[in-house]
């Protein structure tokens, strides 16, 4: 099987090997398991070395065919996107003509122009993995909602299964709900919550990228209010991100070196012994897909505290294996306390998001992509 992937993913070259952003590359990785030949169409330089967080792409037969990035965000962007573009779409039509599995990453700008070419092949197999917010009622992009109207149109989007996170009761054949998978079979273990000890710091997580969208701002505050309420607390972030300088600003005002820890960019193997390690999870992002940091939170029974975005409500059972809040630090450092103050509470929420998310394994995940391939 030949099989294409476009996508908008910044890929990186070292050598002979391609690296881009890890989640993605491991998703990709056991995709490639049941195909022979490999093309992806995206962005490509040369330029960058791979981050800690990179992983390489594993196929013996992949060709690359690399396409500017580009975006519609100032005029200078609009008239070079408007210059380009023609090659792009020609190379996307180009390389959907070959294969035998055309595979979308959505949403995003090269999502959306194979979107658009996907149209004029309706007998060929298709894909999407669809990573955003699908919910109807969230605020998105126009072109987020154009990628939504095409992709579930069934007159449009023909042999095209769309992988999209929650169920939204939306009744076009083409939509599929699927989840994603940061851990395997043999990685499950009956992982006790922690326990509150008097001597001993409460322990916060944040995972992700330190941007506005992400807010881990509301973290940090979090980590200042308990700490004014005498408790000792000590909060994690791991990410890089452009509110990095801001974070450290607001360590030195309020005096938290010994609360407040960055730690940017980190491996797998770190990421996870930090879940074992902590209580809760504080992530009050503006939008999400589905969260693999709220998945794999509670797979080392560590509590989310998030807020309902997307899928997030189903994710956590409405509330009865981790906390809905909104975007207020009172509010989330309230519910903390609270569930320090419940440990039996805290404790029940762990367990419960434990056993549901250790449903979530990679080979769960590889089995459903096989059903994906063979349709």
């Amino acid at each position: 099987m030949r099989f294409l992937i476009i996508t908008h993913v910044l890929h990186k070259k070292l050598g002979k090997d391609f690296f881009a952003y890890g989640p993605y590359v491991k998703e990709m990785n056991l995709w490639f398991d049941h195909v022979e030949e490999i093309t992806v169409v995206a962005p490509l330089t040369n330029l960058l070395s791979p981050d800690s967080i990179d992983l390489h792409l594993e196929h013996s037969k992949i060709n690359f065919h690399p396409v500017p990035e580009f975006d519609f965000i100032s005029w200078k962007a609009k008239f070079k996107t408007l210059i380009s573009l023609p090659k792009i779409f020609y190379t996307v039509i180009s390389e959907i003509r070959k294969a035998d599995h055309i595979h979308l990453r959505c949403p995003g700008n090269m999502g959306l122009v194979a979107s658009f070419a996907q149209i004029f092949f309706p007998a060929k197999i298709k894909s999407a993995k669809y990573a955003g917010n699908w919910d109807p009622l969230s605020l998105q992009p126009g072109t987020y909602r154009l990628q939504q109207k095409i992709l579930s149109n069934e007159i449009l989007t023909q042999n095209m299964q769309v992988m999209v996170y929650g169920d939204w009761g939306t009744k076009s054949r083409n939509l599929v709900s699927f989840f994603t998978a940061s851990y395997s079979e043999k990685d499950r273990e009956a992982i006790e919550p922690r326990v509150f000890m008097p001597d001993q710091p409460i322990q916060l997580i944040f995972a992700g990228s330190l941007h506005p969208a992400k807010n881990p701002m509301i973290s940090c505050e979090v980590a200042n209010q308990l700490s004014h309420k005498g408790l000792k607390v000590e909060l994690h972030l791991y990410g890089e991100g452009v509110q990095r300088q801001e974070i450290q600003a607001f360590i030195e005002n309020n005096n938290l070196k010994e609360a407040i820890f960055l730690h940017g960019n980190v491996k797998a193997d770190i990421l996870r012994e930090a879940y074992k390690n902590a209580h809760f999870l504080i992530f009050a992002s503006e939008s999400e897909g589905w969260p693999k940091v709220v998945a794999e939170s509670m797979f080392w029974a560590c509590l989310p505290v998030t807020t309902p975005v997307s899928c997030v409500p189903q994710m956590i059972g409405n509330g009865s294996r981790g906390e809905l809040v909104s975007k207020n630090s009172q509010e989330i450092t309230n519910r903390v306390c609270a569930l320090i103050q419940d440990e039996s509470l805290y404790r029940a929420k762990c367990l419960a998001a434990r056993d549901w998310s250790q449903t979530y394994t990679l080979e769960k995940f590889d089995s459903e992509i096989q059903k994906l391939l063979a349709k």
